[in-house]
Order: C-alpha cells, then sequence, then structure tokens
C-alpha cells in the first residue's frame, strides 16, 4: 500500500500556477507575488550544490528543425492530418514557429514515410516513421535508428463488437436521471466555442460511462491525436505496474547503473523523489523561474530533439540540489523514469518495447497509444506519445478507481493518493501545483473542486481526474488554439460541475 505524506493540499493559497500554460498553453503571472517568487529563488540558491553546468551541444535553430520534423512525421503518419496544416497548427513546443521559418525546403516523402527539412546552411533534418513506434528524428548524417524495431501487437479482440470501456460499443440505455442532459450538450459545445480554440476532442466519463463525446473536424474516436506530457502520467503508471509487481519498491533509491559509484550522491535520489519532480539534477528547462538563455539550449528540450541516447544523457548530470528538496518541472525526471523502467523490464529478461502494451494497454482496453522513441530505443514518453482520447479517458477511469480495473488490481493500493498529494518540495515553495507526475488542482487553475488532479500537455492537452464527482473529462486540441482553447475548457467544466451532481459518500 502507498502511503504519501498527507500535507497542504487543502489549504488556502494566493501563489499564481507559474507553469499553467502547460495545461491551458498560456503563462499565468505572478505579478502579485513577486515576494514569493524570490523567496522561492532564495531557499534554492541556499540549497545549491557546487557542481558544473555542460550545456547540450548544437545550435538551437538545428534542434527547433529537428522537433519540427518530428513533428510534422507524427502528425502526417500518425495522426494523418495534411503537411500545412501541421506546418501550421501543431506541436510548436520543440519546434516554435519562429523558427519553422528558416526552413528553406520541406518534402515528404509519402514513399519512404519520412519527412526533410533543409536549412540555409544547407544542413538536412530527416524524421522518418518508424512502424508501430510512430516517428523519430535521425541523427544528422544517419539513414536509421539504432536499434530493431518491433511490432507492437495486441491480444484484445475487435473493438467494434465489445462495449466500453473495452470496446468501442457505448451503452443505449438512458443517462440517470441525476444528470442534466441539456446542460452537458451545452458543456460539449462550450469545449468547441470558439473555433479558433481547435479542439479536437472531448470526451466526458461520469462512474466510467462515457456521457459526452465529441471531436473535430477529421478527428475520430481512433485518431492518435498530441498529447504531449500528459505522457509524464502514463510514465508515473508504468512505473507504478512494475512498483504493483515486486520490481521497485517507491521509496526506495533509484537503481540508475551511473549513480553506482562509491561516494555518488546522487544514491540517495529515491524513486519517489523523481516522481516528484525534485531528484534535484542539474537539468535546465525554459520554465525555471530563473532561466538564463545566455547557458545555451536547455536539456529539458534537448532530451526530445538531441537525437542522443536520452536516458544517458539524464543519467550522467550531475546534483544541483539535495533531493526532495527543491521541485522544478524538468525532463530529466520523466525521462529517468522511463529508464528504470527499461531496466526493470529487461532486468527479468522480459521484452522492452511492447511492455506498455502487455502489461497496461491490454488490461484496460487501450489499443490506440502510439508511443515514440529516440534513435537508441527508449520511449520518451516525457511527451513524445500520441492517443485517441478515449485511450487517455480508459488511463483516467483507472485512476478514478484506484488502480483496480474489473477487479484486477494493476497499481498499487494508494498509488492515485500518492500521485495527487502535494509534493513535499513543491510544498515548501508554496506552490501546490505538483504531485507525482500529475498535476492538482490547488490552486483551483480549473474550475473543479480541490481534490482534481490532472494530467497536462503542452498545446492544452489535458485529462482530469475529479474524484467528488467520479468523472473523467479529456480534453485535446490542435496546438495552435491553445489559448482560446484552454478558455473553452474551463466554461466547459463550469457547466459540467452544474451538470453532474457531486458523488455521495
Amino acid at each position: 500500500m502507498i502511503n504519501p505524506r498527507q500535507t497542504g493540499n487543502h489549504r488556502t493559497y494566493t501563489v499564481a500556477t507559474l507553469l499553467a500554460w502547460i495545461s491551458l498553453g498560456t503563462v499565468v503571472s505572478a505579478q502579485d507575488n513577486e515576494s514569493q517568487r524570490t523567496a522561492m529563488l532564495d531557499r534554492a540558491t541556499a540549497a545549491e550544490l557546487n557542481t558544473p553546468y555542460e550545456a547540450p551541444p548544437g545550435d538551437a535553430l538545428s534542434h527547433h528543425t529537428s522537433g519540427f520534423a518530428k513533428t510534422l512525421c507524427s502528425a502526417i503518419f500518425v495522426t494523418g492530418l495534411e503537411a500545412d496544416f501541421a506546418a501550421e497548427n501543431v506541436g510548436f513546443f520543440s519546434a516554435p514557429y519562429e523558427h519553422r521559418q528558416h526552413v528553406v525546403q520541406r518534402e515528404v516523402d509519402r514513399d519512404t514515410r519520412q519527412v526533410h527539412l533543409t536549412l540555409p546552411n544547407g544542413v538536412i533534418r530527416t524524421a522518418k516513421f518508424n512502424g508501430d513506434h510512430g516517428c523519430v528524428t535521425l541523427p544528422i548524417g544517419e539513414d536509421d535508428v539504432f536499434f530493431e524495431p518491433v511490432e507492437i501487437e495486441t491480444t484484445l479482440p475487435d473493438p467494434s463488437g465489445l462495449a466500453w470501456p473495452m470496446g468501442d460499443v457505448l451503452a443505449e440505455d438512458p443517462l440517470p436521471d441525476e444528470l442534466d442532459q441539456e446542460l452537458i450538450a451545452k458543456a460539449m459545445d462550450a469545449a468547441f466555442t470558439p473555433a479558433d480554440g481547435m479542439t479536437a476532442a472531448f470526451v466526458v466519463t461520469h462512474k466510467g460511462r462515457i456521457i459526452g463525446e465529441r471531436y473535430g473536424p477529421g478527428i475520430s474516436m481512433h485518431t492518435p491525436l498530441e498529447s504531449w506530457s500528459m505522457g509524464k502520467s502514463l510514465t508515473a503508471t508504468l512505473m507504478a505496474v512494475l512498483i504493483q509487481q515486486g520490481v521497485y519498491d517507491l521509496y526506495q533509491p533509484a537503481p540508475v547503473p551511473e549513480w553506482q559509484s562509491p561516494n555518488d550522491a546522487r544514491q540517495a535520489i529515491r524513486i519517489a523523489d523523481i516522481l516528484r519532480m525534485s531528484s534535484g539534477l542539474r537539468f535546465r528547462a525554459p520554465q525555471d523561474p530563473d532561466i538564463d538563455p545566455s547557458l545555451g539550449y536547455p536539456d529539458h528540450l534537448y532530451v526530445y530533439t538531441g537525437t542522443v541516447n536520452s536516458f544517458e544523457w539524464a543519467a550522467t548530470r550531475p546534483q544541483q540540489w539535495p533531493p526532495n528538496t527543491i521541485g522544478r518541472y524538468r525532463n530529466s525526471d520523466p525521462v529517468l523514469i522511463n529508464y528504470l523502467v527499461r531496466l526493470g523490464v529487461e532486468n527479468r529478461g522480459e521484452e522492452y518495447l511492447s511492455f506498455p502494451q502487455r502489461q497496461l494497454f491490454d488490461k484496460i482496453g487501450i489499443r490506440g497509444m502510439v508511443l515514440e522513441t529516440d534513435p537508441y530505443g527508449n520511449y520518451l514518453l516525457q511527451g513524445y506519445e500520441l492517443a485517441p482520447a478515449r485511450d487517455w479517458a480508459r488511463l483516467g477511469n483507472l485512476y478514478l478507481q484506484d488502480g483496480v480495473w474489473m477487479g484486477e488490481r494493476i497499481l498499487p493500493e494508494g498509488w492515485s493518493n500518492f500521485v495527487s498529494s502535494l509534493a513535499p518540495a513543491w510544498e515548501s515553495d508554496g506552490r501546490p501545483i505538483y504531485g507525482g507526475f500529475f498535476w492538482i488542482n490547488g490552486t483551483e487553475t480549473f474550475p473543479v473542486p480541490r481534490d482534481a488532479y490532472y494530467m497536462a500537455g503542452a498545446g492544452g492537452q489535458t485529462t482530469l481526474i475529479i474524484p467528488s464527482h467520479d468523472m473523467v473529462v479529456v480534453r485535446q486540441g490542435h496546438y495552435a488554439g491553445s489559448r482560446a482553447g484552454g478558455l473553452a475548457l474551463r466554461n466547459a467544466l463550469t457547466l459540467l460541475m452544474d451538470a453532474v451532481p457531486a458523488s455521495t459518500p
């Protein structure tokens, strides 16, 4: 049974949600909290360890073009979008729009399923569709990946004849009387209003049943959509599967091979610390409150675009702070958890790349998730995954049921409580917004009860779990519409809170 440290979830805070842009596509200002920000930075400075920083190699334009190539490749060959539409509207996080303008030639090779982008200096960045592993950007000068792809096969039967959630068939009986169907319909309309919010999918479940569902133009219940950092919550889930199976313990020191030399201080970092974004590793991210652009390209993006062994890069970073001391939203931590997942699976003699489908997806009805890798076959589930909205709804409902699915315990007892409890290092900074690779609604980022917690991805990708209402709400959209889409989501949620009463204990 997982027993998280229970602190601070229901206090009243005035701190702004500094990282709300991840879920809403907007930056929330800390204008009234400069003193708190100063105190936060002072606390980090006091805890600072005297370790060197090594910036990632390569120039920003090449890296951003690497991200652009991958984004286009996935949008075209996984989601099925048109290239021009994708170039204008999809996946700005690892490929900022202003950098896309430097591409002098764009070639989409539908025969080989590759995207080639040429820069003014003649450098070509190529992303290749890699079968069931989606797309990957290749290192400059390489024409293939450095691992043997596998076919990801599901054991699940055809979903067209199976009832939800294991299949596609929805119940036909009327919704319960306590649900206001008119307000639910208005909420569905609100989620897609205005049109420039570019909402692509909106799915609402109550007590596991789909009570609202709608898709944008060209999108269906089977379309894998960009999901970005919702993959971090999936990463937590894969680790939970291994903990439930006895491979790891939540509070054990993380057995990262690169940390096992005598007197390596990183041996004190626990798996729980990493899941709480408080490993303390020196790893720069654009959303760091004291980010210094002069230090070079951020590591946070490099593990997407660097076409290197991402696990090795993260594992070889030194400590910046003692573990469980300072909370920062950095991709070092989900990359490391994915590294541990690979080690745990392979150390017991199993094939790694099919592990998520075999040990998680097949158990809860997921057939459509596409998990992408670096060129070395490491899953980049800090944000490189695409999935239909219904599959995120299934995952959300697994958490709503504390890891039990149709009588089988898949995640450890209490795991939902762990991921939705305020991380101690974040509480120390007065930021009640982060748990265990899940965001928490401690500052009421969303107009739903504070017991809600959620998966969030750049560009407005959101899966909200609302235990007090037995609800899961999934919203996915094209990145360019994230600002308006975030407001649309808020409006829809306000209506849903009136449409669906709180559950009786």
